[in-house]
């Protein structure tokens, strides 16, 4: 009996530690990318717009002469910290929500995030579950500060992003000579 277990756990420990040898040999981000394409793929050309195209629509649905759903599905601190306002916001991990709230699969819907690396993976889950009249915003909010347009957040008001940087500052970093918790 003994010489059976000794034999069944060698095994299984041979059969795991192939499973890991092969593991290592996958290349996750390339798949990654494979996967980002195939829902990009979903998206139709003409429904792959700018930040002008979005902030027209923007100001037709502030004066009451659009019924398009603008939804950030940026995380919520990056949403909290600023956002353009008066947009829906639901984090891309939670796109499935999407179909409870917009029942009509023709509605116009307009998503973005920070660049359209989110934005591309959730309208092309739309795409693939019958919705037919999505748009990624290319650029996302990097797009819309780019062009001028306002952001607000629960703080300050309305703001313009004058420059945009993916991180802090060497000044940011190490300027201050108290801090109780680090910026990132």
């Amino acid at each position: 009996m003994k010489k059976l277990i000794t034999i069944c756990l060698t095994a299984l420990f041979v059969m795991g530690a192939a499973g890991f040898a092969v593991a290592e040999d996958v290349d996750v981000h390339a798949n990654e990318g494979k996967l980002l394409k195939e829902f990009r793929a979903e998206i139709p050309e003409d429904h792959i717009v700018d930040a002008k195209a979005l902030h027209d629509v923007w100001m037709k649905r502030k004066k009451g002469d659009s019924d398009a759903y603008l939804i950030d599905v940026r995380t919520d601190s990056e949403y909290r910290a600023f956002h353009i306002e008066g947009t829906d916001h639901i984090q891309a991990g939670h796109w499935y929500h999407i179909p409870d709230k917009i029942k009509d699969p023709n509605t116009p819907i307009y998503i973005w995030c920070r660049t359209q690396h989110r934005g591309a993976y959730v309208t092309g889950f739309l795409y693939k579950i019958g919705y037919k009249n999505v748009y990624l915003v290319e650029e996302g909010v990097l797009g819309w500060a780019k062009q001028g347009y306002p952001f607000v957040n629960k703080f300050t008001g309305n703001f313009k992003i004058t420059g945009y940087r993916k991180k802090p500052s060497d000044f940011e970093t190490e300027g201050y000579k108290i801090r109780e918790w680090p910026l990132w």
